[in-house]
């Protein structure tokens, strides 16, 4: 009898093994599949308000950037803000805004809760590291975070020279891979495959979250982009006007307004070998859109500098606020 034991003894273990490995699966110990996380993550996202529209405009109507305000107005605007420069140590400590802390960038969301009540300013060289940044503040619940816009360029022309050497060379000017073609139509793609031991969608975003900063802010350069453009899934963020006016990088989708309510979102490819590569005008909104993308699971990436870096002398910015010029940047104090 003890032999008989021993022996079952011997299966038993590996069994129990299996099941636990099944749990991490996502499989419960009957063998049944959990919910997936994907959807969990979804659903809390539509639960709490914070879709795509939701986070490029928070629910109390509050855009993602804050432009540079007029001398008249410095005093009450740095009173508003707890403000987090998250470039390098080296250039804060060259010149920057008058109570801004430093703040690494893979530490931000641990400063961000110094804030107390104050709406929080992330602080860059070009406004798009801090876009990527607040999409992910408001993704945890700091709702009205906000960007510089144009970043430190915006603020005093001695910093400005980020913007001002990204738009000198109108490389989508007469290339071949650019085009005014009407938009592809619209695929549908399935979700995004999300691994996690929680069963539970906060927890889900949290996690998420974490992950998605330790990755830090991913990018592409919009050369890379325009010269190999089958090498991505390119989104264009633009208006249906502007994707024809401005003309666009040949295949480019327009997926707007890429939503999960809406199911929009299902014109990306999830595919971990995907570069989904978004481009706006400034690479701000690009930002902001990257760093929820990541968070649901796809394989994203912002294109730098937009529209400004593809092609800053198109006729077609008109009067645009969205189109850089070395008059955007002000003569705002900076301190050492």
């Amino acid at each position: 009898m003890k032999t008989i034991s021993k022996f079952w003894y011997l299966l038993i273990i590996p069994v129990f093994l299996l099941t636990l490995t099944s749990c991490d699966r996502g499989e419960d110990p009957g063998g049944e599949i959990t919910i997936p996380a994907f959807s969990l993550l979804k659903d809390q996202l539509i639960l709490k308000n914070m879709d795509l529209d939701k986070i490029l405009t928070s629910p109390n109507g509050v855009g993602f950037v804050a432009g540079a305000p007029a001398d008249a107005d410095l005093a009450a605007f740095l009173a508003k803000y707890y403000i987090m420069d998250i470039r390098q140590a080296a250039d804060f400590a060259n010149g920057h805004i008058q109570g801004a802390v430093n703040v690494p960038f893979a530490n931000f969301l641990t400063e961000a809760s110094k804030a107390g009540a104050k709406p929080i300013l992330v602080v860059c060289y070009t406004g798009q590291t801090a876009c990527y940044a607040v999409g992910l503040l408001r993704l945890s619940d700091y709702r009205d975070a906000q960007a510089l816009k144009w970043g430190m360029s915006g603020w005093n022309a001695s910093t400005a020279n980020a913007w001002n050497n990204a738009v000198t060379g109108n490389p989508a000017n007469g290339h071949v891979n650019w085009t005014y073609d009407a938009a592809p139509a619209n695929k549908v793609f399935s979700n995004p495959e999300l691994t996690s031991f929680s069963q539970d969608g906060a927890q889900i975003l949290k996690d998420r979250i974490a992950a998605v900063v330790a990755g830090g802010f991913k990018t592409v350069p919009y050369g890379d982009v325009l010269a190999t453009p089958t090498s991505y899934h390119i989104n264009n963020y633009y208006s249906t006007a502007d994707y024809t006016s401005f003309g666009h990088i040949k295949g480019a989708f327009r997926i707007n307004p890429l939503l999960l309510i809406d199911n929009s979102y299902l014109g990306l490819d999830p595919a971990p070998t995907a570069k989904v590569a978004t481009y706006c005008y400034t690479g701000q909104t690009s930002a902001i859109i990257t760093a929820y993308l990541n968070v649901l699971g796809y394989n994203a990436f912002s294109t730098t500098f937009g529209m400004n870096g593809l092609w800053n002398s198109n006729p077609a910015w008109g009067e645009s606020i969205n189109k850089w010029t070395p008059a955007r940047s002000k003569n705002l104090p900076l301190v050492k």
